[in-house]
């Protein structure tokens, strides 16, 4: 039934009379502030619905890794620079969401990577996280990024990666480092990125949606 029910949301996303899919923030335990980025969702919605025509919400879902409402939300969405403390029933809720269909994309806002590696390990104990290649379809959607994830911001003076946990030959989450794209979705006036930064940020969020929506 979950596997009928996210084929549903899917469609039904695209379709100009179906109600409104809403995109899903991640509230997760351990201190991170996993509220970072709180204009973000809500633009990225409105970038997709006027150039790829979704019918998404723009008013963000907000959802516990532990609540079954998880189930609810096709794509959800991951930020922070802290701590992410998962226990073993939060472990087994998303990997049900992940194999039943669901989509986790996780942005690294700086200081959440040496969390998120062991998380994603004791949800996957029998999956590696994997650097996905610059022909993978998820830099090729409505917009091309040949060279893969766009450097919207610089912290460590290292390359943007883009990784990814793939499981039965399905991607279930997608993993961006070093680049803050979700900084670069929020209003122009928090980070004050150029226009070219915040374009290719969004642009790069449209591809993520486009791969789930219609791909994956």
């Amino acid at each position: 039934m979950k596997k009928l029910f996210f084929l549903f949301c899917l469609i039904g996303s695209f379709s100009l009379k179906a109600q409104p899919i809403k995109l899903a923030l991640l509230v997760y335990e351990g201190g991170g502030d996993w509220y970072a980025n709180p204009t973000s969702l809500k633009n990225l919605a409105t970038f997709c619905n006027q150039q790829l025509k979704t019918n998404l919400d723009t008013k963000e879902a907000q959802v516990a890794v532990s609540s079954p409402e998880l189930f609810n939300y096709p794509f959800v969405h991951m930020t922070g620079h802290g701590r992410w403390a998962l226990n073993d029933l939060e472990a087994q809720n998303l990997r049900k969401y992940l194999i039943a269909g669901g989509f986790l994309h996780i942005d690294d806002n700086y200081g959440l990577d040496e969390y998120v590696r062991p998380a994603l390990k004791k949800i996957f104990p029998e999956l590696s996280l994997v650097e996905l290649p610059f022909s993978h379809p998820i830099y090729h959607q409505k917009f091309d990024f040949p060279k893969g994830i766009p450097k919207i911001h610089e912290h460590d003076n290292k390359p943007p990666r883009g990784y990814g946990l793939i499981y039965k030959g399905r991607l279930v989450c997608f993993y961006s480092v070093e680049t803050d794209l979700g900084d670069g979705w929020e209003d122009p006036d928090v980070h004050h990125d150029n226009a070219e930064k915040r374009q290719q940020a969004l642009q790069m969020g449209a591809n993520l949606i486009q791969y789930v929506f219609m791909n994956n």
